[in-house]
């Protein structure tokens, strides 16, 4: 019998990303609810989990993963059976890595210092992602010829990558280009993403 996983998260975190995955997946799971009201997030018992008490955070086969892009990849080779994951040796395995790892260094801190403000450096090569234009443009050339980052196969990549690129339209932190629209119409038309946002 396959271990559940154990799955701490918060409804308005990233953790809704691996939620997501989690069912796309049909992994077993446990879903344990945190209060940021009550601080459950910073118990010690939470904190001993992980030290940063932040959210999302899973527990599987005694092996803790945080960070939501560690959590997805982690989720997507342990269990195969949808195949949302290339495998080691895979040509798309590079490119699959590629954007998992520019959403969480270069696209997600890039729509946070625009969202909050922050002034441009005046060293653009000393920060991560160079600047937020050059950013949104290297997620929108990823996205051609499309339909998916790999092309014509899903991946768990698109979950994490589209989520965050949903958000930042949302939250208008971003322009609704056509290509991300197309992208963002495709992934919301699955049918565990409308489920889910029907709280069903």
């Amino acid at each position: 019998m396959t271990e559940q996983v154990v799955f701490y998260t918060h409804p308005q975190s990233r953790g809704r990303i691996v939620h997501l995955l989690l069912e796309e997946l049909g992994a077993p799971y446990d879903m344990r609810l945190l209060s940021f009201e009550k601080g459950e997030h910073k118990t010690p018992q939470y904190l001993a989990i992980n030290p940063m008490g932040k959210v999302p955070a899973i527990v599987h086969r005694g092996v803790v993963v945080t960070e939501t892009a560690a959590i997805c990849v982690y989720l997507a080779d342990e269990f195969p059976a949808k195949a949302l994951a290339p495998k080691i040796g895979d040509p798309q395995r590079g490119t699959y890595l590629r954007w998992f790892f520019f959403g969480a260094a270069c696209f997600d801190p890039a729509i946070t210092d625009k969202m909050l403000a922050r002034p441009p450096a005046e060293r653009k090569g000393a920060v991560g992602y160079g600047t937020v234009e050059d950013t949104v443009n290297a997620v929108e050339k990823a996205l051609s010829p499309g339909p998916y980052i790999l092309g014509e196969r899903f991946s768990a990549v698109d979950l994490f990558l589209g989520s965050q690129l949903m958000h930042s339209m949302m939250l208008k932190a971003i322009e609704p280009r056509p290509a991300f629209q197309r992208y963002a119409d495709r992934l919301t038309a699955r049918p565990i993403v409308q489920r889910l946002n029907q709280g069903a």
